[in-house]
C-alpha cells in the first residue's frame, strides 16, 4: 500500500508515533456471485480490496475509489459488513498505526478487472468455493460479506452493563 501524501505530511511532524487512520475494505461481487481479489505487489499474496480514506472523503467513496484505482472495475456499495478497530501495526521503518476498518459489501457495475496500478501484480475473480489462500482478515471480511444478516462482534460484559 503507497503511503498517501496526507500521512507523509503528518509524519515530518508526528515521528513514527501512533496514528489512528480511517480503512475502507471493499468485498465485490459481481453478477455470478464471484469476489474480486488482487495480488499485492508489496507482499505477493492475494487480498481483498482496500485503503486509506483522503481527507474529507466518505468512506463509500473510498471503497469505489479504491476498487476502481487498484482494479478498473466499477463498483456500487450496497452496505456495511463491518466496522472494527484493528490492532496497532509497526511497520519496519517505526511508524505506528491503528485502522478503523469500514468494510463494505459491493456490486461490480462494469469496467474489466485488471491490475490497475502499481499496488496489485494481477487482478482476478474467484468463486467463493475456489478462494486463493488468503489470510484471516480478508477470508472474515468476505464470509461476513455472503452473510445477509448484521455482523456484531460480543460486546464485553464491562462494557454492555
Amino acid at each position: 500500500m503507497t503511503t498517501p501524501d496526507f500521512i507523509r505530511a503528518i509524519r515530518a511532524t508526528a515521528g513514527h508515533q501512533l496514528l489512528l487512520l480511517p480503512g475502507v475494505t471493499a468485498i465485490v461481487l459481481d453478477d455470478r456471485g464471484r469476489v474480486l481479489l488482487g495480488r499485492r505487489s508489496d507482499t505477493g499474496r492475494w487480498s481483498v480490496i482496500g485503503g486509506i480514506a483522503e481527507p474529507g472523503e466518505q468512506p463509500a467513496e473510498t471503497a469505489v475509489r479504491e476498487v476502481y484505482e487498484e482494479t478498473a472495475v466499477r463498483c456500487v456499495p450496497e452496505r456495511v459488513v463491518l466496522v472494527q478497530m484493528l490492532a496497532p501495526i509497526t511497520y519496519p521503518n517505526g511508524d505506528v498505526c491503528q485502522f478503523q476498518d469500514i468494510t463494505f459489501r459491493c456490486r461490480a457495475t462494469g469496467g474489466e478487472a485488471r491490475a490497475n496500478d502499481h499496488e496489485s501484480l494481477e487482478v482476478a475473480w474467484f468463486e467463493v468455493d475456489a478462494l486463493p489462500p488468503l489470510e484471516p482478515f480478508a477470508l472474515d471480511r468476505i464470509h461476513r460479506a455472503l452473510r445477509d444478516e448484521p455482523a456484531w462482534f460480543d460486546v464485553p460484559a464491562e462494557i454492555a452493563e
